[in-house]
């Protein structure tokens, strides 16, 4: 099995920890919000793996992706709305968003095909041509007895 991705991530856990203390991603200081995350999902069809990432409301524009070695990471931005404005409700992360995925050494990270339809962010990332399964021939460098009792 191809190894995809590591799934901790302290730095997430930390940004959590202090959107929670210092305030939330409405920029409301003591606001308890919901952390600036994008929620994914990950699979492997065939020789492909597939990420999707909800990133509703942002625009295409905004999405940077950048492979180095290994790692992908996948910056966002949802604009802050107008401060002008009297909020009743701000529980939609506003701001810049940021994931790393370290991929395994069998990914082939140099075809990475990205796409975003309806908020949805999706990589196709191919597993590498020296990762797939192949079949190995056996030869011998002996005669096989078939050749030898045919040639006496």
């Amino acid at each position: 099995m191809v190894s995809l991705l590591m799934r901790a991530d302290p730095f997430r856990d930390l940004d959590r920890f202090t959107q929670q203390l210092f305030g939330g991603a409405n920029g409301s200081p003591g606001t308890l919000a919901r952390p600036s995350v994008m929620p994914m999902d990950a699979w492997r069809e065939g020789h492909t793996f597939l990420v999707e990432f909800d990133l509703p409301g942002v625009a295409a524009e905004s999405i940077v992706l950048d492979v180095e070695r290994n790692v992908v990471t996948v910056r966002a931005e949802r604009p802050v709305s107008d401060q002008d404005r009297e909020m009743l409700a701000a529980e939609r992360p506003r701001g810049v968003f940021s994931r790393q995925l370290v991929l395994g050494d069998n990914l082939d990270t140099e075809h990475i095909e990205a796409s975003y339809d309806a908020g949805v962010l999706r990589l196709r990332i191919p597993v590498a041509e020296q990762a797939k399964p192949r079949k190995i021939s056996v030869g011998s460098s002996s005669p096989s007895r078939d050749q030898q009792a045919i040639s006496a």
